[in-house]
């Protein structure tokens, strides 16, 4: 049975950033051809990095897409790869429009390429908004074994190429993805993979893309299947990796380029299928290594590594060294001190806390404890006489002299931020952001928002895995005990409470849940179990809360429907979900 090693790489790219982009496919695949990989796969729109948005309208970007693919031939075989088939993601265009394309590199040249059929226009993706569908299925025969390549959104819809792949024979199929992280997607995607090896009837090597762009973060998680489904090695999570395989590939002897029609109601679109054949010789025979095979991470641990690689590479990729935000000594900024530590280091974390008249002593001491447990920069930066200046000129009473101290404290950190070059970080969680319980230029001013996705009741249980990861390692916990254990409280007024105004966090959330993720309305939520007075001033908060979510900072998604480009409703709005 013919041999061949393929290679996996599962890199960190950046949008726009194609000198760098074929910098790294140079560098990964001269690794892979050094450790004697045959075949290459990198992720998804590699070249261009992903997602492109309306960047893919810039023909001046996709004719430098186009240059550099060239280039990047003729340096892999300058760089003694040009025996390898190297597949590359990039932005093409033709005179149908742009194109979401993977193209394959062998001997210096460009020998074919594949444009994604599926244009996803769901979610976070606007692709047919973006891309034209293509219809070539090149097929290259490759040291006597047929491949095919497909690229994300292609096997999560039924029908076509994976279908058509299947029905003219393929050896061993390559699916390039960006297939961005949300909880619990392998629960998804494992079946998937596997399910379309059997009906490709071939091995599927599943190359995805790592690491943070905006709002998106990318887990990795690369497979390979043998051609029954079954997963036979594996890469880690959130890291950098070149996953090597050695596989045992039955060669077909395929030669239909023909797709016979799909009995049923999904029709096959007519496909333009092409062989092409560039070294039919089999690879001479070789010891193969044994398979590797990474565990996924725990659900915490996969949710705080998201978080991490999203809130790193924003800061990173925008060219910010350091980063400040407020040290209140309640749970979110807490949380959110220790995300940007993992993240980006002590050095580049300013902590400010910023007491008014209503602060607890323990507010200041658990910020000041959080900042000697993390090892960041702290300062203390009181703002009750700038907010008297407020109160007593303008005569501000009640909620006016609560959103005041917030916005005092926005604007004491923005001008840290200016004058020392630090990128805010907005804390709030997104129960807060759900019911508007934020205020719009006060503590919603920022850059970025590392909890944002991040429900109230998972950012305790966050707070606890880390500290109990922490003591696992013989660390210090870095979140103060108490930050997790008392009230939650904006402590805008006396003896304030987040449940003055919010139902309790551990129903409310489930609330929120059911209506955004779930998609569910007032009736469907009241015949669930829950209060109907509840239910109406839950739904009323959110609907209102549209235009504060607008002008909030962006934030990592890890949840199926985050705020933002997830789900985008209109401001201006008089529907209500409520009681007939």
């Amino acid at each position: 049975m013919p041999q061949l090693r393929i290679a996996l790489a599962q890199v960190n790219t950046c949008v726009g950033d194609i000198a760098g982009n074929s910098t790294l496919v140079r560098d990964w695949t001269r690794r892979a051809v050094q450790d004697g990989a045959h075949v290459v796969a990198f992720p998804e729109m590699t070249l261009s990095g992903y997602p492109l948005e309306d960047l893919t309208q810039r023909r001046s970007f996709a004719a430098a897409n186009r240059e550099a693919l060239e280039r990047l031939a003729a340096d892999l075989r300058e760089d003694g790869c040009g025996d390898a088939l190297v597949v590359v993601g990039h932005l093409g265009r033709d005179d149908q429009g742009p194109r979401n394309s993977a193209s394959l590199l062998h001997g210096g040249e460009v020998v074919a390429t594949y444009d994604k059929h599926h244009l996803p226009n769901y979610g976070v993706f606007d692709e047919a908004r973006n891309f034209a569908p293509g219809f070539d299925l090149p097929i290259v025969n490759f040291h006597g074994l047929d491949l095919g390549v497909v690229i994300c959104e292609d096997i999560w819809q039924n029908g076509g190429p994976v279908t058509a792949l299947g029905k003219v024979g393929v050896d061993l199929l390559l699916c390039v993805n960006a297939s961005p992280y949300e909880r619990a997607k392998d629960d998804q995607r494992v079946p998937l993979v596997t399910s379309r090896a059997r009906e490709a009837g071939a091995p599927m090597a599943y190359v995805n893309l790592v690491g943070g762009q905006d709002e998106l973060v990318f887990d990795g998680d690369s497979m390979v299947t043998d051609e029954q489904g079954r997963i036979v090695a594996r890469a880690p999570q959130f890291t950098e990796h070149l996953l090597v395989a050695d596989l045992d590939v039955e060669a077909g002897g395929h030669t239909s380029t023909t797709v016979p029609p799909e009995p049923g109601p999904i029709q096959l679109p007519a496909f333009d299928v092409r062989r092409i054949v560039l070294d039919p010789e089999p690879v001479p025979a070789y010891e193969a290594r044994p398979l590797p095979r990474a565990e996924p991470l725990p659900d915490a641990a996969e949710v705080w590594a998201a978080l991490v690689t999203g809130l790193r590479d924003y800061v990173h990729k925008n060219g910010a060294k350091s980063v400040t935000f407020g040290f209140s000594g309640g749970i979110d900024s807490a949380v959110s001190a220790a995300l940007a530590v993992d993240a980006l280091g002590p050095g580049a974390v300013h902590g400010v806390s910023m007491p008014s008249v209503y602060s607890s002593e323990h507010s200041r001491s658990d910020a000041a404890e959080l900042a000697r447990r993390l090892g960041c920069q702290f300062q203390v930066q009181p703002v009750a006489e700038m907010v008297d200046i407020y109160v007593r000129q303008l005569g501000l009473t009640g909620l006016a002299e609560e959103n005041v101290q917030a916005r005092v404290r926005g604007m004491l950190l923005m001008a840290l931020s200016n004058q020392h070059g630090h990128l805010v970080l907005a804390t709030g969680n997104k129960t807060e952001l759900a019911v508007g319980y934020s205020t719009i230029y006060g503590d919603a001013v920022g850059a970025f928002a590392p909890i944002k996705d991040v429900p109230k009741s998972l950012v305790w249980e966050l707070a606890k895995w880390r500290n109990a990861d922490a003591e696992k390692r013989g660390e210090v916990p870095p979140i103060p005990e108490n930050s997790i254990t008392k009230a939650p409280s904006a402590e805008l007024r006396p003896d304030q409470t987040d449940q003055d105004s919010l139902p309790e966090y551990d129903v409310l959330d489930v609330v929120i849940d059911g209506y955004v993720e779930g998609g569910k309305g007032y009736a469907d939520l009241v015949s669930d179990g829950f209060d109907a007075e509840l239910v109406e001033r839950v739904l009323r908060m959110v609907d209102r809360a549209e235009f504060k979510r607008r002008q909030y900072p962006p934030g990592t998604k890890i949840t199926f429907r985050a705020f933002g480009r997830d789900r985008r409703l209109p401001i201006t709005n008089r529907w209500r979900e409520v009681a007939p």
